[in-house]
């Protein structure tokens, strides 16, 4: 009779030893909190300043990089660490420790596992992860279908110096946030100041450039044409250059234009179009005829000058009516 009652009273005292160590729900969310919106803080931050920088730039390489970074140490904290030291980074701050329901320790895999199986948690309109609050052992989806629970630990079990490393991370994550959101601002505005500059250079510049590379007198053809080619960068000068040979296998005859108004269609800080409505006259009295035309110019920066890169006539040369 003796017997029986001690093994009583033994299976009553494991039975309830499990209950007491399992993790409440607000230290398994503060432990969620400090393992994962860090990195996914940084990963968003990353995200939105590479879509804000210039594609392939230096700053969009260090933002992918870093995002990159980001996204290899977030499985590296949660899945790797523990295998190896029995801690996670959120774990160790609130003292619990992901176990398989005997008790063993979880390894690599099963924490994989576990981690994916939180889409379920998600899925079921965040159910799952409100599902400890009420469950007997205190388990998400993901605890029911990794085999896994969530149990206390005694704080001396921590690793040491474990709060400076949770504030460590803390702040260089808040810095990379920062960083990211000062170089994304300063891109912006930068950008928007280069395009100001740009429309404001064009009105003054490009009429002036335009008129040059098209305006021609046949007694100094050879200088003036030179000078145009001057004006083009080189993927327009050779296409210049054949329009230049036909006009002097043709004969050249005096032709002068200029910009009766101008309008800048799109312009970044290194390239800009604009369209132009250009008067002129070609030939010399009495053979002199008044002409128009409207072009429009595609600009390219290239060593601090503006030069043309591409230029299409959109409404051909002709006479004004009544001219003859």
């Amino acid at each position: 009779m003796t017997v029986v009652v001690e093994k009583t009273q033994t299976t009553l005292a494991l039975d309830a030893a499990p209950q007491t160590d399992l993790a409440p729900w607000h230290l398994r969310a503060a432990a969620f909190a400090v393992d994962v919106v860090p990195g996914i803080a940084v990963v968003a931050t990353m995200a939105l300043t590479a879509l804000t920088v210039p594609q392939r730039s230096t700053w969009w390489f260090v933002c992918t990089s870093i995002a990159g970074l980001t996204i290899l140490l977030l499985p590296v904290n949660r899945m790797l660490l523990p295998a190896v030291t029995g801690w996670s980074l959120g774990r160790a701050l609130t003292s619990i420790r992901v176990v398989v329901r005997d008790g063993s320790s979880s390894g690599p895999w099963r924490l994989l596992l576990r981690d994916l199986a939180h889409l379920l948690d998600v899925l079921s309109l965040f159910v799952g992860w409100l599902w400890p609050l009420w469950d007997s052992r205190r388990r998400t989806f993901a605890d029911m279908l990794a085999r896994t629970e969530v149990r206390r630990v005694q704080p001396v079990e921590r690793p040491q110096l474990v709060r400076r490393l949770v504030a460590a991370v803390s702040v260089a994550a808040a810095a990379a946030c920062v960083g990211g959101a000062v170089v994304g601002a300063a891109v912006v505005y930068l950008n928007e100041w280069g395009t100001e500059q740009t429309r404001a250079q064009l009105q003054l510049r490009g009429p002036k450039i335009v008129v040059d590379m098209l305006s021609y007198d046949p007694e100094t053809v050879q200088s003036d044409f030179e000078h145009a080619r001057s004006l083009a960068t080189e993927r327009y000068r050779p296409q210049l250059s054949i329009q230049q040979d036909a006009v002097q296998e043709s004969g050249a005859v005096f032709n002068q234009y200029w910009v009766s108004d101008s309008a800048v269609l799109a312009a970044t800080p290194d390239h800009a179009t604009m369209l132009l409505f250009m008067q002129g006259e070609r030939g010399t009295p009495p053979n002199q005829r008044y002409i128009t035309a409207t072009v429009r110019v595609v600009f390219e920066k290239s060593g601090g000058q503006w030069r043309v890169d591409d230029l299409a006539v959109v409404m051909k040369p002709r006479q004004p009516e009544g001219e003859k």
